[in-house]
């Protein structure tokens, strides 16, 4: 039968709707896996023109003066912080010396320091990302006050070579005066004594249970922006992350217990305190974004170094299968630094660690250490892309910085595409670009976007449409080509703050106008989509889909325990296996009710075409008869329409109803609900190895308010959400009014 022109409009309409849902759910799933593609073949990198030959010079040119920048012994910025954690009270005593060089070409009368510690002053001012946790910690230990979730960072005093200069602190930002106008060339050396209170439940500077989280512990220098000649001193984010710093060298002395295992960057040692029970754990790290640290007694760590690289990863818990898991993903991590160093550039530290905390949910990268949720003992790191992307943001992030708070997209984007390149090169078949190549449907926001003009859409646009566009870029100019362009951009921004101006300079440099004027495009106009050539066809999304979500079906249908059969979901999981399925309509009906069948028959079948199943449908009692015994007796069945008029439903029904009562339904008078409609799933009626979902109404057709509802829930019964079905009632405006399900 071949639908009107109208019908086939209307069909593709609704099936693109269904499959941006999939799509979306897909990538913003935390365990699904990605699938791969292959990739076009990079083409020789031969300066065959005088644009090539200028390029080639032009990167030999910041080659030499990028090399010289790592070689620098200093940075521009110096800490040298001397500090004591009181373990009793939950505070940080703090006195640091900073020496800060100007590098730029004006006069500052004034230095700015963030004290983002400042922004869990209130509820108001602290990050959402933590919110729901911190109240699920509230609930469980009510003898915490709300008060006990705030904290914040008071400075004792500032001053220059002993002599106490003017400060002002709001904002999450301390404002220093100057004596005297700081030349551009000229360092000033100061010193500022500080004490911060340390909030209970989650935070970036939290602690809970046995550990304490320390970020943004300490004033840090503002970035100083020329050309706006003006400081940065926008607060910490509420909704995303603020992580925009100058690469500096830090020399710590951390005043902690005895029984403490401290996690920081650089080169740690430890001697004891002159006070009993305490002891100073040491750190110094050269040419570092930023500086945070992890602390508690019950830490175990594994550790192992290869070629000059110690992988050290923090955990806790007396599991004996944790360690083996442990073992594991520091093979794994040393694979992953391999594979980026190849492709961008060196890892430069001879250090890299892993910790995990009690944070819920997602992964935090710090310079040269990643915070990451508690796996599980049986998570293999294959599957964890959280790590991946992690490590990822030790060069998009921390040796490439940026401006987190505008310019996002410089580090989520390329962490999430090197997530997708070190998967596809793996061979995993769920995380190399095919998961780039599902093209959802585009958004009306640049990905250029800020933070504040995303909202809550940043992963959708940094993310997702961040790794397309780079994803483009790859694809247009072949591996080859694009690696040479990634260690260029490595090698121009390499302990600096890149910029979107400066990454399509780059394009333009190593790969050429038409190249650059393609990304800007990609990035600034809103409404990205891939090109078509770069996306899946049909058919191969079809293949994604059913490989994506095969795992999930079968993961629910053989891990919740005590699952009935007789559940919607197993008739997909069956249909995924490849067992045989077949939709029976109703015959000699009204137009209306054909019409409202068919439009159930089209809702089912965009799910089973979106994920690639086979399918039959019979509109006629004729076909019925003769597929009735061989095809349809070994098909998975669903039947649609009012039970009356459905010929299989008339030829079952003594069945159907013995089976309907092992799933606790009484069918006939759910058939005689007036006006009613809904589903329920039984055994077939003569095969127990096989489902039938029959999706009713009583009477001739639905009406109007009721039809939309059906339709919806046909897509909630067969898709994985917190319920599963057995069975569901709706009344005749099309309100649920009862249901079976396991939760």
């Amino acid at each position: 039968m071949h639908a009107s022109k109208t019908q086939s409009t209307n069909k593709n309409v609704m099936k693109k709707a269904i499959l941006s849902t999939m799509v979306l759910a897909l990538t913003t799933s935390s365990f699904i896996q990605t699938t791969y593609a292959t990739s076009s073949k990079g083409e020789s990198l031969a300066a065959s023109s005088e644009t090539t030959q200028k390029a080639f010079q032009m990167q030999q040119a910041f080659r030499m003066r990028s090399q010289q920048a790592m070689s620098q012994e200093q940075s521009p910025i110096q800490y040298q912080i001397k500090a004591r954690l009181d373990e009793k009270d939950m505070t940080i005593q703090g006195s640091q010396t900073v020496s800060y060089l100007n590098t730029s070409k004006d006069t500052l009368q004034e230095l700015v320091m963030h004290t983002y510690a400042d922004a869990n002053r209130s509820k108001a001012t602290q990050t959402i990302m933590y919110t729901d946790q911190n109240e699920q910690i509230a609930k469980e230990h009510p003898e915490k006050k709300a008060s006990d979730f705030l904290g914040g960072m008071d400075i004792v005093k500032v001053t220059q070579q002993g002599e106490k200069l003017f400060f002002d602190k709001k904002d999450q930002a301390l404002h220093v005066q100057l004596k005297a106008p700081l030349q551009p060339g000229q360092s000033i050396t100061f010193q500022v004594d500080y004490r911060i209170d340390i909030p209970y439940g989650m935070q970036r500077i939290s602690y809970y249970k046995d550990q304490v989280n320390g970020a943004h512990w300490f004033p840090v220098m503002s970035v100083y922006d020329e050309t706006t000649h003006q400081w940065n001193k926008t607060p910490y984010s509420t909704s995303f992350e603020s992580d925009y710093y100058t690469s500096s060298d830090f020399d710590v002395e951390f005043n902690v217990p005895e029984s403490y295992q401290v996690v920081m960057p650089g080169d740690i040692t430890s001697k004891n305190s002159t006070e009993q029970g305490r002891k100073v754990v040491t750190a110094r790290a050269a040419n570092t974004r930023e500086f945070a640290f992890f602390a508690g007694a019950n830490l175990k760590v594994e550790r192992e170094t290869r070629n000059g690289l110690t992988v050290e990863y923090f955990y806790s818990g007396d599991d004996p299968a944790k360690k083996a898991a442990v073992d594991k993903y520091i093979d794994y991590a040393f694979k992953v630094i391999a594979f980026y160093s190849e492709k961008y550039g060196k890892y430069p530290y001879p250090e890299f660690r892993v910790i995990e905390t009690y944070v819920d949910g997602f992964g935090v990268e710090y310079s040269r250490l990643i915070q990451m949720p508690q796996r599980p003992a049986g998570l293999s790191p294959e599957e964890d892309t959280t790590f991946i992307h992690e490590i990822a943001h030790q060069w998009f992030h921390a040796l490439i910085g940026n401006n987190s708070e505008t310019e996002s997209f410089l580090d989520e984007g390329f962490a999430e595409f090197s997530t997708v390149y070190f998967l596809e090169k793996q061979g995993n078949k769920l995380g190399g670009f095919r998961s780039i190549q599902l093209d959802p449907s585009p958004i009306d926001l640049p990905i250029a976007s800020t933070n504040e003009q995303v909202g809550d859409m940043a992963n959708y646009v940094f993310y997702q449409k961040g790794r397309q566009a780079i994803y483009q870029l790859y694809r247009s100019v072949g591996e080859q080509k694009f690696d040479a362009f990634m260690k260029e951009y490595f090698n121009r921004f390499v302990y600096q703050n890149a910029t979107i101006d400066g990454l399509l300079g780059t394009v333009e440099d190593v790969l050429g106008k038409e190249q650059r004027q393609d990304m800007e495009k990609a990035l600034m106009e809103p409404g990205f989509e891939l090109k078509q050539e770069y996306q899946m066809s049909e058919k191969e999304l079809a293949a994604y889909m059913h490989d994506a979500y095969q795992p999930q079906y079968e993961a629910v249908v053989n891990n919740i325990p005590n699952l009935p059969y007789e559940v919607m979901i197993r008739l997909m999981e069956k249909s995924f296996r490849g067992e045989p399925l077949t939709i029976v309509l109703g015959d000699q009906v009204s137009k209306e009710a054909a019409k409202q069948q068919e439009q159930a028959t089209n809702k089912l079948t965009q799910i089973f075409d979106v994920f690639g199943m086979k399918y039959d449908v019979v509109r006629d009692r004729k076909q019925l008869k003769q597929k009735l015994k061989r095809e349809i007796g070994s098909s998975n069945l669903i039947l649609v329409g009012d039970a009356k008029s459905n010929g299989m439903v008339q030829a079952l029904k003594n069945n159907i109803n013995v089976r309907a009562k092992g799933i606790g339904l009484d069918w006939k008078e759910a058939m005689n609900a007036s006006g009613h409609s809904g589903a329920y799933v039984i055994k077939h009626p003569y095969n127990q190895n096989r489902l039938m979902i029959h999706y009713y109404w009583n009477g001739d057709h639905l009406s109007t308010k009721a039809s939309a509802s059906f339709m919806e829930k046909i897509l909630e019964s067969l898709t994985l959400s917190n319920d599963i079905y057995q069975s569901y009632e709706l009344d005749g405006n099309g309100k649920l009014k009862d249901s079976k399900k396991v939760e």
